[in-house]
C-alpha cells in the first residue's frame, strides 16, 4: 500500500504472473469510532488465445445464393473487435448486401461474380493485450448459371420467427436482422404496440442493426424486423426483458446525534428482480455484531433510540440481486459538542438596495444549537416578517434597504455553551442604464451608434459587454467599443438584429436591447444636425471638505455625437450670478469628481458640447456650502519697483474671492533691505494690492514677501522676492567712442562701458545716435535727420546698417536704465567711402528713323560717388525674339543724351544702360524701341513725333500645307514674349464649333493630325490670354485619299532620271553664274535693279543673311525698291557677296515639326509707288527647284 492512503499497489513490471494476483479485493478502513469497507474490486487478467487450426475448404457458390463465412474467434478477455481484410490489408467493402453480424460472421444476402477471391479473412484485434490475430483465408468460387433465379427474403439471423433478449437498465440493446434473397432485401423495424424511443433509437449496418441506448424498463416489448424485396417478405420477434441490477432510492446518510437523541437510517433500492436488503456494522453482518439496545433494524430501515456515546458505529446497507448488489457506508456519530460557528468573524457582505440579503452563520454542535440573530452593538433579537430565519443558520432579509446596512451579531446556544460572530452587511446603489440603446434604421454603408450610458454604485467596478443576436459581437473592426456607446462603421445587410449592452459588477447586472434595422439608401429626408440638449438630472454625492462627485444624465445628441462636457460653478457667496469654468470631460463620461475650496457656497451646472456647437447649460445642481479655513495660497506675482528715486513701492495680485477661504482676509507685507544686517519691517493691510514704503536710498535691493490671513488663520509662509528702490537717470556718459568704416554703407562703432555704480538703475543697455551731416558728392545740406539703435545689455559694440556712400555721419552713444537715457557723448564724426550708384533715373528713346534712334537719360538718383561714365549696350531682337550681336558703348558722366545712326530699318533694338563710378557699375535700365519701316499701308512718324510708340501684337502671314489626313500650319508673330499659341479649325461652310488644338512652347508652326482626305477645312491662329486676339483665316483642303494599289511615282526609275538630270543642269547654271561673277560681269536681274534704284533704301548687311547690294569692286548701286527681307538679319554695308538667296522674292518655308522643309518658298512682287511699274525679278534657282519640287 501506498503510504498514509488506502491505495493497493500491484505491479507485475519486475516479474511475476497476473493469474497470481485474479480474485475478488475489498478494503477495510478502522479506527476508534469504526469501520468502512469498499465494493468489491474484481481483477482477472487479460488473455488472447490463439485460433484453432481448421481445415478451410473452398466454398463453390452458385450466382444469386446467400453465403455466409464463419469467422468463430477465440474467446478473450475481454472479448475481440473483429473485421475482414484481404491479403493487402485492405477492408473488405460492405453494403446492404454484403455485410458483417454481431458475432463477426460475414454475410451475403446473394452472391456475385465479383464476390470469387482466395483472400477473406477474418482478423481478432485484443485491445488490452495489443495483439491482433488472423484466421486462414477462405476462398469463394462463384460459378453462374442463365438465367439467376430471384428468390424471396429470407432470415439468415436470427432463425425461425421468434427469439428473446434480456438487457439490464441503463444498458445499449442491440437487435439485429439479416436477411438472405435477390433482389437484396431492405430491412425495417418497428415495436409492436408503441414507438421506438425518440432520440434514443439509431439504426447501423445499413439499418439491419437497431440500437437503442440508456434503456429502461418501459423499453420492454416486442420488436419486429420486416425483411422485403419485389417478391416478398419476411419477419422476425423479438421479446426483450430488460431487467435492472439494484438501483438506490434512498442511500442511507451519515447521521450525528447527540446523547439521548433519536434518529434513523433508511436504506431503500429497487431492481428487476426486487434487491435484498441486508445490514452490517463496522464490517460484520449486523446479526453477529455487539448488541446495542438502543437500535432496531426493521428491514430496509435501523430505528435509535435514546442514543449514547458508544452507539457510534459506521453502518453498511448492502441491496443485492442476481445481477449485482449496492454497497453504501453511513456514519452514526453520537457526539456531545459545544457550539461552533463555521461562518468567518466580520464577513463583509454587500448587496445591492432593495434587493435580499443572506448573511451565514454555519453552526456546528451537539446537541443542534439554537441560533439567535441581533443588529447592532446594543440590539435586541431580530423578530418580525422583516425577517426570514433559515435552519441552517442563515439570516434572510427579503428586501434590503439603505438603512438595512450595519452589523449584525449570529449567537449559537446548546446545553454546553454559547458562541457568536459578526458579520459586517453594506448596501449599495444599483447600476442603471439611465440611457438604453435605441431602435435604429440606418442605410446600408451608413453609420450606426448605440448608447448605454449607466449610473452606478461608486465603489463597484461595473464592465460592458455588448452582445449581437445573444451571442458575441463578430470578430470585424468596423465595430468599435466605447465607454458608453457600441458604434458600426460602413454598416452592411448582415449587422441586421438585436444588439444587448450588458453591465455587470460583483453584485448586479442590468441589461438593454436595441434592435438595427439596415435599410437600402433611398432618398431619405436630410439628417438634421443641432446643439445637443442640455443634461439633466445634476445629482451631488460623496460630500467631503475639499471635495465632492457630480452626476448627470446627458440630454439628446440631436445626430451629432457629444464630444466633451463643460462643468461650471457658480459661487453665491461672493460672486452670486457669476458662473465659472470648472472643468471639462469626454463626451463619454456622465459623472467626475470636483476639487473644492473652503468658503465657497457652490452651485454646478453642465454644458454638452458636439461638432454644432455648445448646449444651453443645464439646470443648476443644489448648494454645498463649504467650511472656512485658513487661505491655502499666498497672493502671486509679488514685486517691488520704486516709482520715485526714495520710494519701494510692493505689488502682488489679490486672491479671489473662493481663494479668500474664509471671512476677513488681509495681507501681510514684510520687507527689508538686502545685504543689510536689518530686521523685517511688516505691517497688515486690507484687501488690496499696493504697499508704497517711502524714504529708501535710490536704487539698492531689498527682500519682500507678502502673506495672505484671514480670521481663521495665516496662509503658509510665503517666498521672498527680490525688489529695488526707485531708479535715477545716470550720471555720466560712456567714453571712448571709436568707428570703424567697413564697407560704403556699414560701419562699427565702439564705446567704453559707464561704472554699474554711476548706472543708478537696471541697465538696460546703450543707444546710438546717429545722423547724415551731407553728401559729398552734392555738397547739398538738408534736414537732419537722426536715427537711434538700441543695444541690449552690458554692449560694448554695435553695427549701423543702411548707411548712404559718400558722405559724411555724426554720432554719439547714451547709456539707458529704467528711469531714462544718461548724457550723450562727443559727438564722433566719420565718413563713407564711394559705392557703386543708382540705376539712371531715366531712359527715353525719341525721334525714330529708318536708321536711328535718340536716346535721352536721367542722372542716378543716389550716384554715391563720382560719376566716372556710362555705359549703354544694346542689341537687335527677331520676329522669334532671339537676341542678335550685343553692342557696347562707352559714354562721358557729363552727356546726357545719344544719338544712335547706321541701324537697320524696321528693327526692334533693346537697350541696356547703367552708370559707373570709381567703384563699378551700377544697376541697369533696360528700355526696347523700334526703327520705322518703309513699307506700303505703314505711315512713317510725323516730324516731331515724341517716344516711340509701342507695337500691338499681331498674328499674320498665316500659311498652310496640307496632305491626305493631316495640314502642316505656319505664321509670322510680333508681340510680346512667351506668348502660348493655339489652333482653331473646322470644316469650311459649316456651322460645327471651332476644334482647339495648343501648340506646345512659343514655336510658330503646328501639325493638325486626324484629318479627312478630300474637305475643305478654315483654320486661324490665336494666342492665349489675349482676349480676341487671333490671326485672319485661311482655307485648305486635304488631298483625296489615295488608292491602296496606287505606285508611288517617287520609287519609279523614270522620275528618279529626270531629277538627277534636272540638278545636272542646276549645277551648271550655278557654276556658269559665279563665273560671270568674279569677271566683273552684270547678270539681267541686276541690270534691271539698276533702272529702278531707290536711294531711300538703306543697304542691308550679309551677317544676318538681308539684302546687300548688287557690286563689283567699281560697282555700288543700291537694291530695287520693294525688296523685302526678314528684319531681324544684318550684314556689314562694306560687304557685297552675291547669295542665291538674295535674288528671292520673300521666303516663307514650311516644316514639319521636326524643322525639315515639306512645303515650297513663294514671295509677292510690290508695286513702285511713284512710277506705277512692276518689279521684274528673275527668280533664284533656289526658289527654281523649290517651286518645281
Amino acid at each position: 500500500m501506498k503510504p498514509n492512503s488506502g491505495t493497493l499497489v500491484i505491479n507485475i513490471m519486475n516479474g511475476g504472473k497476473a493469474e497470481a494476483y485474479e480474485g475478488v479485493y475489498q478494503c477495510t478502513a478502522r479506527n476508534e469510532r469504526g469501520a468502512a469497507i469498499s465494493n468489491n474490486i474484481v481483477i482477472r487478467p487479460s488473455r488472447s488465445p490463439l485460433w484453432t487450426k481448421e481445415k478451410l475448404e473452398p466454398n463453390h457458390v452458385r450466382e444469386g445464393d446467400s453465403l455466409v463465412l464463419h469467422c468463430r474467434p477465440p474467446v478473450g478477455l475481454p472479448p475481440p473487435i473483429i473485421f475482414w481484410m484481404d491479403n493487402a490489408f485492405q477492408r473488405l467493402p460492405q453494403s446492404e448486401r454484403v455485410s458483417q453480424g454481431l458475432n463477426g460472421d460475414l454475410y451475403f444476402s446473394n452472391v456475385q461474380p465479383e464476390d470469387t477471391r482466395e483472400d477473406y479473412i477474418c482478423y481478432a484485434r485484443f485491445n488490452h493485450t495489443q495483439t491482433i490475430q488472423q484466421k486462414q483465408p477462405i476462398s469463394v468460387k462463384v460459378f453462374s448459371t442463365k438465367p439467376v433465379t430471384e428468390r424471396q427474403p429470407v432470415l439468415l439471423t436470427p432463425t425461425g420467427s421468434t427469439s428473446t433478449k434480456v438487457e439490464l437498465r441503463g444498458n445499449v440493446l442491440l437487435l439485429e436482422c439479416i436477411a438472405a434473397g435477390l433482389p437484396t432485401p431492405v430491412i425495417r423495424w418497428i415495436k409492436e404496440g408503441g414507438e421506438l424511443p425518440a432520440n434514443r433509437t439509431f439504426f447501423e449496418n445499413f439499418k439491419k442493426t437497431l440500437k437503442i441506448i440508456d434503456v429502461s424498463e418501459a423499453d420492454s416489448g416486442n420488436y419486429k424486423c420486416i425483411a422485403r424485396n419485389t417478391l416478398g417478405s419476411v419477419h422476425h420477434v423479438i421479446s426483450v426483458t430488460v431487467k435492472a441490477a439494484p438501483y438506490w432510492i434512498t442511500a442511507p446518510r451519515n447521521l450525528v446525534l447527540s446523547p439521548g437523541e433519536d434518529g434513523t437510517l433508511i436504506c431503500r433500492a429497487n431492481g428487476n428482480p426486487k434487491p435484498s436488503i441486508s445490514w452490517l456494522a463496522n464490517g460484520v453482518p449486523i446479526a453477529i455484531a455487539p448488541e446495542d439496545p438502543s437500535r432496531k433494524v426493521d428491514g430496509d430501515t435501523i430505528i435509535f433510540s435514546h442514543v449514547q456515546e458508544r452507539s457510534s458505529a459506521v453502518y453498511q446497507c448492502n441491496a443485492s440481486n442476481e445481477y449485482g448488489y449496492l454497497l453504501a457506508n453511513a456514519f452514526v456519530n453520537v457526539l456531545a459538542e459545544p457550539p461552533r460557528i463555521l461562518t468567518p468573524a466580520n464577513k463583509l457582505y454587500q448587496v445591492i438596495a432593495d434587493s435580499p440579503a443572506l448573511l451565514d452563520c454555519a453552526y456546528f454542535g451537539s446537541p443542534k444549537p439554537e441560533i439567535e440573530w441581533f443588529k447592532g452593538v446594543k440590539g435586541s433579537i431580530l423578530r418580525g416578517n422583516e425577517y426570514i430565519f433559515h435552519d441552517n443558520g442563515t439570516l434572510e432579509i427579503p428586501v434590503a434597504q439603505k438603512n438595512s446596512a450595519g452589523t449584525y451579531t449570529c449567537v449559537a446556544r446548546n446545553e454546553l455553551g454559547k458562541i457568536q460572530n459578526d458579520v459586517q452587511l453594506e448596501i449599495k446603489d444599483p447600476t442603471m442604464i439611465i440611457k438604453q440603446p435605441e431602435y435604429k434604421v440606418i442605410q446600408r454603408y451608413g453609420q450606426v451608434s448605440f448608447e448605454c450610458i449607466i449610473k452606478h454604485d461608486s465603489t463597484l467596478l461595473p464592465t460592458v459587454t455588448w452582445l449581437k443576436d445573444n451571442d458575441e459581437l463578430p470578430d470585424d473592426e468596423r465595430f468599435l467599443v466605447g465607454k458608453d456607446n457600441l458604434t458600426i462603421m460602413n454598416v452592411t445587410d448582415k449587422d441586421d438584429g438585436t444588439y444587448t449592452c450588458i453591465v455587470n459588477t460583483t453584485l448586479d447586472s442590468v441589461s438593454a436591447s436595441a434592435v438595427l434595422t439596415v435599410v437600402a439608401a433611398p432618398p431619405t429626408p436630410a439628417i438634421i444636425y443641432a446643439r445637443p440638449n442640455p443634461p439633466f438630472d445634476l445629482e451631488l454625492t460623496g460630500q467631503l471638505e475639499r471635495s465632492i462627485d457630480l452626476s448627470w444624465i446627458p440630454g439628446d445628441e440631436n445626430n451629432s455625437p457629444i464630444t466633451n462636457f463643460v462643468i461650471e460653478y457658480e459661487d453665491a457667496l461672493h460672486e452670486p450670478g457669476v458662473w465659472h469654468y470648472q472643468t471639462e470631460v469626454p463626451g463619454t463620461q456622465t459623472t467626475v469628481q470636483l476639487k473644492l475650496s473652503p468658503y465657497v457656497n457652490y452651485s454646478f451646472r453642465v454644458i454638452a458640447v458636439n461638432k454644432i456647437g455648445r448646449s444651453q447649460p443645464s439646470e443648476p445642481s443644489e448648494q454645498y456650502l463649504t467650511k472656512s479655513a485658513s487661505p491655502d495660497e499666498n497672493p502671486a506675482n509679488v514685486q517691488g519697483i520704486g516709482s520715485e528715486p526714495d520710494n519701494l513701492v510692493i505689488t502682488w495680485e489679490p486672491l479671489k474671492g473662493f481663494q479668500s477661504n474664509g471671512p476677513g482676509l488681509q495681507y501681510k507685507v514684510s520687507w527689508r533691505q538686502k545685504d543689510v544686517d536689518d530686521e523685517w519691517t511688516s505691517v497688515i493691510v486690507a484687501n488690496v494690492s499696493k504697499y508704497i514704503v517711502s524714504g529708501t536710498p535710490t536704487f539698492v535691493p531689498y527682500e519682500v514677501k507678502v502673506q495672505a490671513l484671514n480670521d481663521l488663520g495665516y496662509a503658509p509662509e510665503p517666498s521672498e522676492v527680490i525688489g529695488h528702490s526707485g531708479e535715477d537717470l545716470p550720471m555720466v556718459a560712456p567714453g571712448n567712442v571709436q568707428v570703424h568704416v567697413i564697407n560704403s554703407t556699414l560701419a562699427k562703432v565702439h564705446w567704453d562701458p559707464v561704472p554699474l555704480k554711476t548706472v543708478r538703475g537696471h541697465l538696460q543697455g546703450y543707444k546710438v545716435y546717429y545722423w547724415k551731416v551731407q553728401s559729398l558728392s552734392r555738397r547739398s545740406r538738408r534736414h537732419i535727420e537722426k536715427k537711434i539703435l538700441t543695444f541690449r545689455g552690458n554692449k560694448t559694440f554695435g553695427m549701423l546698417p543702411g548707411l548712404e556712400p559718400y558722405s559724411s555721419y555724426k554720432l554719439n552713444v547714451r547709456v539707458v536704465n529704467g528711469k531714462g537715457e544718461g548724457p550723450a557723448s562727443p559727438d564722433k564724426v566719420f565718413k563713407t567711402p564711394e559705392g557703386v550708384p543708382s540705376s539712371p533715373s531715366f531712359l527715353k528713346i525719341t525721334n525714330p528713323t529708318l536708321d536711328s534712334l535718340t536716346l535721352e537719360w536721367g542722372s542716378p538718383t543716389h550716384p554715391n560717388g563720382v560719376l566716372t561714365s556710362y555705359t549703354l549696350k544694346f542689341q537687335p531682337i527677331n520676329n522669334t525674339h532671339e537676341l542678335g550681336p550685343l553692342v557696347e558703348i562707352r559714354i562721358p558722366a557729363n552727356e546726357s543724351s545719344l544719338i544712335l545712326k547706321n541701324l537697320n530699318y524696321s528693327t526692334r533694338y533693346k537697350f541696356y544702360f547703367n552708370a559707373q563710378t570709381s567703384v563699378g557699375s551700377g544697376s541697369q535700365i533696360t528700355e526696347e524701341a523700334v526703327t520705322i519701316m518703309d513699307e506700303a499701308g505703314i505711315l512713317r512718324p510725323a516730324v516731331g513725333a515724341g517716344k516711340v510708340q509701342p507695337l500691338y501684337p499681331r498674328i499674320r502671314n498665316v500659311t498652310t500645307a496640307a496632305a491626305e489626313t493631316y495640314a502642316n500650319i505656319s505664321w509670322e508673330y510680333e508681340g510680346p514674349d512667351h506668348a502660348n499659341f493655339y489652333v482653331e479649325y473646322r470644316v469650311a461652310g459649316s456651322k460645327e464649333d471651332w476644334k482647339k488644338e495648343i501648340v506646345n512652347g512659343s514655336r510658330s508652326f503646328f501639325v493638325l493630325k486626324g484629318l479627312t482626305p478630300g474637305t475643305a477645312y478654315k483654320v486661324r491662329v490665336g494666342a492665349e490670354g489675349l482676349s480676341g486676339f487671333r490671326s485672319s483665316e485661311d482655307v485648305f483642303e486635304t488631298g483625296p485619299a489615295m488608292a491602296s494599289r496606287q505606285v508611288d511615282i517617287a520609287t519609279q526609275g523614270w522620275f528618279i532620271g529626270l531629277m538627277c538630270a534636272v540638278a545636272l543642269l542646276i549645277l551648271i547654271l550655278l557654276i556658269v553664274c559665279f563665273i560671270r561673277r568674279n569677271k566683273g560681269g552684270k547678270y539681267p536681274v541686276k541690270e534691271k535693279e539698276d533702272a529702278h534704284a531707290d536711294p531711300e533704301i538703306q543697304p542691308m548687311k550679309e551677317d544676318d543673311g538681308t539684302f546687300g547690294e548688287y557690286s563689283d569692286a567699281e560697282d555700288h548701286k543700291p537694291l530695287k525698291k520693294g525688296s523685302r527681307t526678314p528684319s531681324d538679319r544684318t550684314v556689314k554695308k562694306e560687304d557685297s557677296d552675291d547669295s542665291l538667296v538674295d535674288y528671292g522674292e520673300g521666303v516663307n518655308g514650311q516644316f514639319n515639326e521636326d524643322g525639315s522643309f515639306i512645303g515650297q518658298y513663294s514671295g509677292k512682287k510690290e508695286k513702285e509707288p511713284a512710277e506705277g511699274n512692276e518689279s521684274s525679278e528673275a527668280p533664284s534657282p533656289v526658289n527654281a527647284m523649290n517651286s518645281f519640287v
